[in-house]
């Protein structure tokens, strides 16, 4: 464990100074970006470890995955965000231990989570996915709303008991005119976060950028960067 645990350290240690480093070139505080890591695929102790480290979000994309991990680590002072699609019939299991759910996308996404956040008692942070690859009313390729569905996606959000809205997130398309852009992606995202600060202001989290382009997600202006590879390292995949 002490051989994975300098293993983590070093890499958190370079993904850290890469974030500052951003910071510093943008004219932006080290404080203004959080940073959220992603430990999808890997094992409880590595969330201890990284909760060692001072790691305190840390994110999934599989609820499978994720119940178990956050079950055995709930312990500790770690902020749950789960960041993957995410299906109605898993929402139960989703809102029994998340503090965010970033992947929001749909009013009827927003009905399941207000019902189990009343039911449980707990209040959800919602981020609404952007999909910067959709036309004008499809969604994206990897989930998401159109940018035309912010607006109406946020009230509902904003109208529901147990949720609140905490703003938007997007993943860099594959496809589309933004295709290989990162960074205006990132910035079309800012501007889109600008026009739903103006009818509900406290919505100020904007989640962008991982492992291959948090720089770009920083210069843009994101407030939350979610890293994986970076700092957990890349395995294959099991199966």
């Amino acid at each position: 464990m002490t051989d994975r645990k300098d293993e983590l350290a070093a890499n958190l240690a370079n993904v850290e100074r890469r974030i500052a480093d951003a910071c510093a070139a943008a004219g932006r505080g080290r404080e203004e970006v959080t940073l959220i890591v992603v430990t999808k695929t890997y094992p409880a102790s590595d969330v201890r470890v990284l909760s060692e480290l001072g790691v305190r979000h840390v994110a999934e994309n599989r609820d499978q995955d994720a119940a178990p991990k956050a079950a055995a680590c709930a312990d500790l002072p770690l902020t749950w965000h789960f960041v993957g699609q995410l299906q109605t019939n898993k929402v139960r299991s989703v809102a029994g231990y998340a503090d965010f759910v970033q992947s929001v996308d749909r009013s009827k996404l927003v009905t399941a989570l207000s019902k189990e956040a009343v039911r449980t008692g707990r209040e959800l942070g919602c981020l609404l996915q952007v999909a910067l690859d959709a036309g004008e009313s499809a969604r994206g390729e990897r989930g998401g709303v159109a940018p035309s569905g912010i607006e109406e996606l946020a009230g509902l959000v904003a109208e529901a008991p147990g949720l609140r809205l905490g703003g938007l997130m997007t993943v860099a398309p594959l496809t589309g005119e933004y295709a290989g852009r990162e960074q205006a992606a990132f910035e079309r995202l800012m501007v889109l976060s600008t026009d739903l600060r103006r009818s509900h202001p406290t919505a100020t989290m904007v989640s962008a950028g991982m492992s291959a382009d948090l720089e770009q997600a920083v210069a843009a202006g994101a407030t939350h960067v979610r890293v994986g590879s970076a700092v957990l390292g890349v395995r294959p995949r099991l199966g």
